[in-house]
């Protein structure tokens, strides 16, 4: 977890770095977007439970390194107040081929949204919510 934006190609770099196993990189970056749930979105905070996040982070990645032939995985969430077109999530996944790494960055993807714990309140034209995964 962290507050501070990252560098989408430094995390690039650190799964291909010294692997040429590996032919396919899938990495997918989810932003703050404009408008969510019919309304218009001003920003957003995202809280956490410190050990707890970061302990189901890890344990998805090794669920996903058991259910899809892959090989390098790295999940980057950031916390705190976000503004639009802030990155908030990056998940990228190495593999031998490209249909396990597309499988696999999916998955974590679809998992991190219901599983992780986190809460989000937005800012909305209308005040602010809390939002449920």
């Amino acid at each position: 977890m962290q507050t501070a934006d990252f560098d989408v190609h430094l995390l690039y770099q650190s799964l291909v770095e010294a692997n040429s196993a590996d032919g396919a990189v899938v990495t997918f970056v989810g932003r703050v977007r404009e408008f969510n749930q019919g309304q218009q979105i001003a920003d957003m905070f995202l809280e956490h439970y410190p050990g707890m996040t970061e302990k189901a982070l890890h344990e998805l990645a090794q669920q996903a390194q058991k259910q899809f032939t892959i090989n390098r995985v790295s999940i980057v969430h950031r916390v705190g107040h976000l503004r639009l077109s802030d990155q908030i999530v990056f998940v990228g996944v190495t593999s031998a081929h490209r249909q396990d790494a597309f499988a696999a960055c999916m998955w974590l993807m679809d998992e991190l949204k219901s599983r992780a714990p986190f809460w989000k309140k937005e800012s909305t034209t209308q005040g602010t919510r809390w939002v449920s995964g």
